[in-house]
């Protein structure tokens, strides 16, 4: 397995979740790492990511309540979810996405179930 999620679960509205993503370290240290979901009936979407250099990038409905991280130590993605609600939930995938041979190339983890109470 390339990138091996893990977190997620079931939280009332208002609480809070974390998420991991551990990759191989060839690939983590050479890929943008991203967080996507997909909710029953929709199409996935991104949620944030976070470039090989730190940079991040959120989607509007997650800003001020989720934080992207990369921790280049330990090939690890993390994902705190903050005042979540119904909406937030869904499958969540990580996505690493790196150039190869001048080639985009993307590896999906297995999704994480979240699944917000209200």
């Amino acid at each position: 397995v390339q990138l091996q999620a893990s977190g997620g679960g079931l939280v009332q509205a208002g609480g809070s979740l974390r998420l991991s993503c551990a990759a191989s370290g060839s690939i983590f240290s050479s890929s943008r790492m991203g967080r996507y979901r997909q909710a029953p009936g929709k199409q996935r979407e991104l949620v944030a990511d976070v470039s090989v250099s730190g940079r991040t990038n959120y989607a509007e409905f997650v800003k001020g309540r989720f934080t992207i991280s990369r921790d280049n130590a330990k090939n690890t993605l993390y994902s705190e979810m903050n005042n979540l609600n119904a909406a937030d939930t869904a499958v969540y995938y990580c996505n690493a996405n790196r150039l190869i041979l001048g080639k985009r190339s993307a590896i999906w983890g297995q999704g994480t179930l979240v699944t917000v109470s209200s």
